[in-house]
């Protein structure tokens, strides 16, 4: 029941209601499908993008490869095209290192704009 709340109650990065990212494959830090966070989700899981194999292999080189299935996590590997909640330190480090992912606002929490501002996250939509 909280979950559902919570879904009700957040925002995107735009002030409106969070928007789900992805169902197939399942996504978000609670596999429901939004990039939504709490404080037990070190890594931030707040922009949904859409995965490239360009950023694939950068977040592989930074040891964290998407592409591996790891079936505990309920976690099926990744390939382009599909979108995927990101930690938003990761989506800002691949932004810099020029391989950042297209990403949803509208799928994007409010919560990444702790992190970085709504311009820089503009440029890279694929609602806008």
């Amino acid at each position: 029941m909280a979950q559902t709340t919570k879904k009700s109650t957040a925002l995107n990065v735009l002030g409106t209601a969070l928007e789900s990212c992805c169902n197939d494959p399942i996504t978000g830090y609670w596999r429901d499908g939004f990039c939504r966070t709490a404080n037990e989700d070190q890594g931030t899981h707040v922009v949904c993008a859409v995965m490239t194999q360009e950023f694939l292999e950068y977040t592989k080189s930074k040891g964290n490869d998407l592409t591996r299935a790891i079936p505990a996590y309920q976690f099926p590997g990744l390939k382009a095209g599909d979108k995927w909640c990101l930690c938003i330190l990761r989506w800002l480090d691949a932004e810099k290192a020029g391989v950042a992912p297209l990403i949803a606002l509208a799928s994007t929490d409010d919560k990444a704009l702790d992190y970085t501002t709504l311009e820089l996250l503009k440029r890279y939509a694929i609602d806008e």
